[in-house]
């Protein structure tokens, strides 16, 4: 896949877009068995499992566009479409590839997921990761592509200085989720361990990756974020972490929440900042771009209505294209008639040459050429 780069643009609010690594042994197979169960339990309207190759020569709805081809190491395709209301359909696309850098065991497999709605996503639908990846902690499906670290789960600080700066300009310049920070006053027994990503919307359970900050880390944590996001970390609080470039819309204190009591209750404040901040406009990255471009013009699960309509797109194109060329054999052939006539003109009709001589050719008023072009402009003149 390509390294990380930055766009003008900013993520559509009809889209739902994931980016991270499998390290089990088989993603694929993973999914296919979550798509099976899903479609033969009704989630699933229908899916594709695909072959790279064979998508890119078959792309359907643009077939001339580079922009569908997912990349020499992708390995697998796969679509799903479902309802989540009566009239509101998602389509969703989710590629995996062969990692850049597998130098050691228990590199995994990048994939990247691309959904959208026909109308402005609700964090309250399903999450598109699930109906792909199976919903279980057993399949290691959620792990950051930019971190490394898991979704659904916590994921403790480092305890260097340079490590934590370093991860906080890979967190907020490149990952595609949100990134909170929560700081543990004391050690939480098992129940404050829990994730807040438990009580989120659905849609947004799978586009959070929580820290927690152990309670002897505030002051480098503080020091560090205020550093590098010139955000603070409050003692035994949280905060929403910034994007970089960080939106005009982005408060530090509006997403910062002085105390969240890690006791296993709903952390109300925060949860509703960190819905927040997913309502908030946030930069599309190039990557994510082509995702959501492969997704639009390089889809193949079309229903019975959409092919019908596709059939007779390319009936009518395969028609004008038959019509541009017998209008070109028409103007081809007039033309050679018209160069023949003339020919025959300036040959004197019998097909001998021209004489060459200048007296002839003064008292043709020049040389055979330009009594070649003055005939052919006569056969040239009734189409004026």
């Amino acid at each position: 896949m390509a390294k990380n780069s930055t766009s003008s643009t900013t993520v559509p609010d009809t889209a739902w877009l994931g980016r991270g690594r499998h390290l089990g042994p088989e993603p694929e197979q993973d999914v296919r068995r979550n798509l099976i169960a899903l479609k033969a339990a009704g989630v699933l309207d229908d899916f594709l499992d695909l072959d790279p190759k064979e998508a890119a020569r078959s792309t359907v709805l643009h077939p001339r566009d580079e922009s569908a081809d997912p990349g020499p190491s992708a390995r697998r395709i796969f679509e799903a479409r479902w309802h989540v209301t009566d009239d509101v359909t998602v389509r969703a696309q989710l590629t995996t590839y062969d990692s850049e850098n597998r130098r050691k065991d228990g590199e995994g497999v990048a994939w990247v997921l691309a959904a959208e709605a026909e109308q402005v996503w609700d964090a309250h639908w399903p999450s598109p990761a699930t109906m792909f990846w199976p919903d279980s902690d057993q399949v290691p499906w959620d792990h950051d592509a930019t971190s490394d670290l898991r979704l659904r789960s916590t994921n403790h600080l480092p305890k260097d200085d340079d490590e934590l700066r370093h991860l906080l300009r890979d967190c907020t310049r490149q990952s595609w989720y949100i990134h909170v920070v929560v700081h543990e006053a004391m050690t939480p027994d098992a129940k404050g361990q829990q994730p807040i990503s438990t009580f989120l919307p659905r849609s947004l359970r799978h586009q959070v990756v929580e820290h927690r900050g152990t309670p002897e880390q505030a002051q480098i944590a503080d020091f560090a974020m205020k550093r590098e996001l010139s955000v603070r970390m409050p003692r035994g609080g949280a905060v929403v972490l910034p994007t970089a470039p960080q939106s005009p819309e982005y408060d530090a204190d509006r997403f910062t929440v002085r105390s969240v009591f890690l006791d296993g209750s709903e952390p109300t404040e925060l949860l509703n900042r960190v819905a927040e901040f997913a309502a908030l406009p946030r930069p599309l990255s190039a990557e994510a771009e082509q995702a959501l471009t492969r997704l639009r013009q390089g889809w193949h699960l079309l229903t019975p209505e959409e092919e019908l309509t596709h059939a007779q797109d390319m009936v009518t194109k395969y028609a004008e294209a038959l019509d541009a060329m017998t209008t070109s054999r028409d103007l081809y052939r007039e033309a050679a008639d018209a160069a023949q006539a003339a020919l025959a003109e300036v040959s004197g009709g019998d097909g001998t040459s021209v004489p060459t001589a200048s007296g002839q050719a003064k008292a043709d008023g020049g040389s055979p050429l330009n009594a070649f072009t003055k005939a052919f402009g006569r056969f040239r003149e009734p189409k004026k």
